[in-house]
């Protein structure tokens, strides 16, 4: 009995200790953290808050960014990202400002220039990831291909 009694009082603070360590990894990233929020945070708030054509163009970005190297455990963008920015570049009034405002380092990082087709894919791929968003994502579909 004593020597049980030994053993756990060795190992228990071991095993707490170790279990303090470990950290579990998020399963989505929603870029880079700064000052405590993800880039996505950040970028997004700053866009709506100031509605800028700057700040477009940043959220444009990031949005990219966090489709084309996502992280997470999953390593698939975090939920309704791709829908999100698909939607975004289907409206001509985004590409027309993202065109004549973002720097040439920003279009370098959104190499596709067919917007409509990319955002339309964006939001089919939305629900490759996440097939419960479908009901709400395929009645935007058929209504663009409809207008076309």
């Amino acid at each position: 009995m004593r020597r049980i009694f030994i053993v756990t009082a060795l190992f228990l603070p071991v095993l707490v200790l170790s279990s303090c360590v470990y950290t579990p990894k998020s399963l989505y990233s929603w870029g880079g953290r700064t000052n405590g929020t993800s880039m996505y945070e950040e970028y997004a708030y700053r866009h709506y808050k100031t509605q800028s054509a700057e700040s477009l163009c940043s959220l444009l970005v990031t949005y990219e960014s966090m489709i084309n190297t996502p992280g997470g455990e999953r390593m698939v963008p975090p939920p309704g990202i791709c829908a999100e920015y698909g939607y975004m570049l289907l409206d001509p009034e985004t590409v027309r400002v993202f065109a004549e405002t973002a720097t040439d380092r920003q279009k370098s990082m959104i190499v596709r220039t067919d917007y409509a087709e990319y955002g339309v894919e964006l939001l089919q791929r939305e629900i490759e990831y996440y097939p419960e968003a479908r009901k709400f994502i395929e009645p935007i579909i058929k209504r663009i291909k409809h207008q076309d």
